[in-house]
Formats: C-alpha cells, structure tokens, sequence
C-alpha cells in the first residue's frame, strides 16, 4: 500500500506555471507506474502523463511540450512541472501510483485526494 499527498494547485493565469508535488508514503522506487491524472467539472477523468519504473513516459497530447513529470526519490516525491498553462487545464489533479499485488496478480491503483489548478484567461 501507499498514501499520496498532493500540494502546489492554485490560481494562475493563461501562460503561467505551476508545480504540483506528490510525497509518497514509500520510496518511488518500489511503485511500479507513477502518473498524474485530472479531472475537469462535467467531465470523466483522463491522463495526463504516467512514468514506469524504467525509462517510459507517456503524455497526453495536450500537455507535451508544456508538462514534465520528475521525481526525487531521496524525497519520495514526485512533481508534474505545468508550463503555458492554458484556462482548459483547469481541473483538479489527482496522484497516482499502481503497485504489483502478487497474489491479487494485476496491478492495484492508489490515488491522492487531488489539488485543484484553476487557469484565467
């Protein structure tokens, strides 16, 4: 198991930036895949980049080129890194890890409680 806390969401402007953060409860070392989703009112909630223990990283369209995702483990932190933020970022952003359950054999999410990022135009 883990337990995630997020921090850094806020109100910004078009074009600003932000840096969310996600301390986990254990080394990011031992979580399998680590990622941050969101989650816009009226809508379902979608990828934004998620990081396997290896080289791979993956994100949405959307946010290439303007989010990067990070990691300290020596802090068992994780970032996401929002720059050219636009006023459809606006979303509450979730922290998640998927960590291997072997008798359960499949992967098993855990989630943050979210911090809200709002974008003004």
């Amino acid at each position: 198991q883990v337990q995630l806390v997020e921090s850094g969401g806020g109100l910004v402007q078009a074009g600003g930036s932000l840096r969310l953060s996600c301390v986990a409860s254990r080394s990011p070392l031992s979580i399998n895949v680590m990622g941050w989703y969101r989650q816009a009112p009226g809508n379902q909630r979608e990828l934004v980049v998620v990081k396997g223990s290896g080289a791979t990283t993956n994100y949405a369209d959307s946010v290439k080129g303007r989010f990067t995702i990070s990691r300290d483990n020596a802090k068992n932190t994780m970032y996401l890194q929002m720059t050219s933020l636009k006023p459809e970022d606006t979303a509450v952003y979730y922290c998640n890890a998927k960590i291997w359950d072997g008798p359960a054999r499949r992967l098993i999410d855990y989630w943050g409680q979210g911090t809200q990022v709002t974008v003004s135009s």
